[in-house]
């Protein structure tokens, strides 16, 4: 009855586009206006269709990942209830490497490269979501319903899978780590097409999903006695959220590798403008700051600085500043 009543709710609120998210979107058009045109090759008075294409792709990549990265880590920190963590912490990237180590252990740096466009894409996202949905499933049949015990769980379970992958790269040849250690962090430089529209309909399909149950993320923010006493059926929707969780989480770590500090920092930021805890805010505004952080990162990395460094590893650096910086300041639960 009650989520009835916000859908009702819903449907009578229609306010009128906040102007941060606008101000946030043609910041977004901005950046990847510049990301495609700056410095692109002519011939016979028209672009490179080549260099157009995958500057094209890269961009869809790059915005495409943002967005999941962003409303995961603002759906986990609605059900943690605490805006410290992101859904890194459970072992996503952890799990990622350890597959790379395993898979070049196993089959061979010939296999890797075999597996490298859309069959690889499907092999990660697939065993990462399947791996996502058995721990949260077994764990909350076990907690009942317990998201902290969960995650502590998680976190034992990241460690694990960390440890194990870095003893696998300890007994690989220099040459098979080089491969591996390209891995730990994101690249777009190789984003494959088939791989990216996967994940671009995934993302998709779930921010259409949370945005018409922004009203409903609400309450569920309020915590579980809160809202269950408010008629929500929360063990529903938790579940139904940590499947999307691992659903953004594992295509875009599959897509391009593992970023742990981009959600902590866009969530920040969108949290310091939007200075609100609608969903309906913060979910675009994470999605659109995650997006423009990385659209003019690779901006300025490829075209002003000249530079081929990974822009993850920068991300990383910050991402990993602010984390000390608001925890020294007592900003975050």
């Amino acid at each position: 009855m009650a989520e009835a009543a916000l859908w009702r709710m819903r449907g009578r609120r229609r306010a009128p586009l906040d102007r941060r998210l606008l101000v946030l979107a043609g910041l977004l058009i901005g950046a990847a206006a510049s990301f495609i045109s700056w410095g692109l090759p002519w011939s016979d008075g028209a672009p490179s269709a080549y260099i157009l294409q995958l500057r094209a792709t890269k961009l869809a990549g790059l915005i495409c990942v943002g967005t999941a990265i962003g409303l995961a880590t603002v759906l986990f920190q609605t059900l943690s209830n605490n805006r410290i963590l992101t859904p890194s912490i459970m072992g996503f990237d952890a799990l990622f490497l350890l597959m790379q180590s395993v898979l070049v252990m196993m089959f061979g740096l010939a296999s890797m490269a075999q597996l490298s466009g859309f069959a690889g894409f499907l092999l990660n996202a697939g065993v990462m979501m399947v791996a996502a949905l058995v721990l949260f499933t077994g764990l909350l049949r076990r907690t009942r319903g317990d998201i902290q015990l969960m995650i502590l769980v998680g976190v034992v379970i990241a460690v694990l899978l960390r440890t194990l992958a870095v003893f696998l790269q300890r007994l690989m040849d220099p040459s098979a780590f080089a491969v591996v250690q390209t891995r730990m962090f994101a690249q777009f430089g190789s984003i494959d097409r088939g791989a990216l529209l996967a994940a671009a309909g995934v993302t998709l399909l779930a921010t259409l999903w949370l945005l018409r149950r922004a009203a409903l993320l609400d309450v569920a923010a309020l915590g579980r006695d809160q809202a269950r006493s408010l008629g929500v059926r929360y063990d529903r929707l938790q579940m139904q959220l940590l499947c999307i969780i691992a659903a953004l989480v594992s295509v875009s770590t599959a897509l391009v590798g593992p970023i742990a500090f981009l959600g902590l920092l866009v969530t920040s930021l969108a949290h310091s403008l939007m200075q609100s805890h609608r969903h309906a805010l913060l979910l675009p505004a994470s999605a659109l700051i995650a997006a423009i952080v990385l659209v003019a990162g690779q901006t300025l990395f490829e075209r002003l600085l000249q530079l081929q460094s990974s822009l993850a590893i920068v991300i990383e650096f910050c991402g990993g500043l602010l984390f000390i910086l608001l925890l020294m300041r007592g900003k975050l639960r």
